[in-house]
C-alpha cells in the first residue's frame, strides 16, 4: 500500500494534499438511483390504481353503459331511455325512495346524534377511557350477520327479550319486524348500534383537540353544561360534524344489509324496501340488468349532486 501524500505546510509541517473533486454522475445512473430509492413507493401506488381502476371504475363505466342496454337471449341492443322508463313506471320505486329517505331521516335523528353524545359522555371520564372506547367500537368488530341475528332475536315476537322485557313491564307487547309501522325503525335501531362506534370515536378525537381555556372561560362567564356544549363544543367540531353528516347521508341511502337480513328485503306491505334492496330484486330476481343500472345510476346521480351542492354551501359558509 502506498504511503499518503504529504506537502508542507507554511509552518513546515505536513499537511494532506485536498481530495480531487468526483465529476458529475452520469444521468442514466441518477435515474436508475432513484427508480431503485423508490420502487417500493411506485409498487404500492401503481397496486392501488390497478385496485380503484378494477374493482371500482370499471364498475360504474360498465353501470353507466348497462343503464342504456338490455340484453336477451345473449344479444345486447341500445334501448335508450326504456330502462329509466321502466323504473319510473314501477309502482315500487316510489315506495322504495320513500323508505329510504324515511330510513335516511331516522338514522340521522337516532344515528348522528346519538355517536355524538356518547362521545361527550366518555370525553368526561378522566378515567378508563380506553375501556370505554373499546367498548364502544366493540359493535364495529363484530360481522355484520352477527350483529343482525342478535337483534333479530332480540325482536323475536315470541321468546325476544324486549317483549320479554314489556312482560315484565305490564307493556304491551309489540311485532318489531312484522308491524309495518314498527319495521323501519327497528331496523335503523339495528343499524344504529352497528355502526356507531366509528362515528364516535372520530368525535371523541375531535373533542379532545378542544383547548381547555375555552371551557374555563365559558364557566367564568356563567355557562352551564348546554351553553358550553352549544357555544363551545359545537363550534369547535362543526368542521367533523359536517363531514359526518355528509358521509352518514351517502351511507343510509344505500342501506341494504339491514333491511335484508332483518326482514327479508321487502318486510311487511314493503315497508322496508330501499332503494338498493329494488336494484337487488331486478339483477338478481328479475334479470334485468338493464333496469338495475339505470336505477344505479339514478342514485349516483342523486347522491353526486347532493355532495356537490352540500361543499358549495359549505364553502360559502366559510367565506
Amino acid at each position: 500500500m502506498s504511503a499518503p501524500s504529504l506537502t508542507p505546510s507554511k509552518t513546515g509541517s505536513p499537511r494532506h494534499s485536498p481530495p480531487r473533486e468526483a465529476g458529475p454522475a452520469p444521468a442514466g445512473g441518477r435515474f436508475a438511483k432513484s427508480l431503485r430509492r423508490n420502487l417500493t413507493a411506485h409498487g404500492f401506488l401503481i397496486g392501488a390504481v390497478v385496485c380503484f381502476a378494477v374493482f371500482s371504475w370499471y364498475p360504474m363505466v360498465r353501470e353507466f353503459f348497462l343503464a342504456f342496454q338490455k340484453t336477451e337471449s345473449g344479444r345486447t341492443t341500445w334501448v335508450g331511455l326504456d330502462n329509466l322508463a321502466t323504473v319510473f313506471n314501477d309502482p315500487a320505486f316510489w315506495q322504495a325512495w320513500r323508505n329510504t329517505l324515511l330510513f335516511t331521516v331516522l338514522a340521522l335523528v337516532l344515528g348522528f346524534a346519538v355517536p355524538f353524545v356518547v362521545a361527550l359522555v366518555i370525553n368526561e371520564f378522566h378515567h378508563g377511557k380506553g375501556y370505554l372506547r373499546l367498548l364502544v367500537y366493540l359493535p364495529v368488530m363484530l360481522p355484520p350477520v352477527a350483529s343482525v341475528l342478535l337483534f333479530k332475536y332480540l325482536y323475536d315476537p315470541g321468546y325476544g327479550l324486549l317483549n320479554e322485557l314489556l312482560r315484565f313491564l305490564h307493556l304491551p307487547e309489540q311485532q318489531w319486524l312484522q308491524d309495518p309501522d314498527l319495521s323501519m325503525l327497528s331496523v335503523v335501531i339495528a343499524s344504529t348500534w352497528m355502526n356507531m362506534g366509528g362515528a364516535a370515536l372520530i368525535y371523541l378525537a375531535a373533542l379532545q383537540g378542544i383547548p381547555g381555556e375555552l371551557y374555563e372561560a365559558a364557566e367564568l362567564d356563567g355557562a352551564g353544561i348546554l351553553r358550553k356544549i352549544w357555544h363551545v363544543t359545537i363550534p369547535q367540531t362543526r368542521l367533523i360534524l359536517s363531514l359526518m353528516l355528509l358521509m352518514q347521508i351517502i351511507a343510509t341511502m344505500q342501506v341494504f344489509v339491514e333491511p335484508f337480513l332483518l326482514t327479508g328485503g321487502a318486510g311487511p306491505e314493503g315497508s322496508t324496501t330501499t332503494v338498493v334492496h329494488l336494484i337487488y330484486q331486478y339483477a338478481f330476481n328479475f334479470n334485468d340488468y338493464g333496469a338495475a343500472a339505470a336505477l344505479g345510476l339514478l342514485l349516483l346521480v342523486l347522491l353526486a349532486g347532493f355532495s356537490a351542492a352540500y361543499v358549495k354551501l359549505s364553502r360559502a359558509e366559510d367565506e
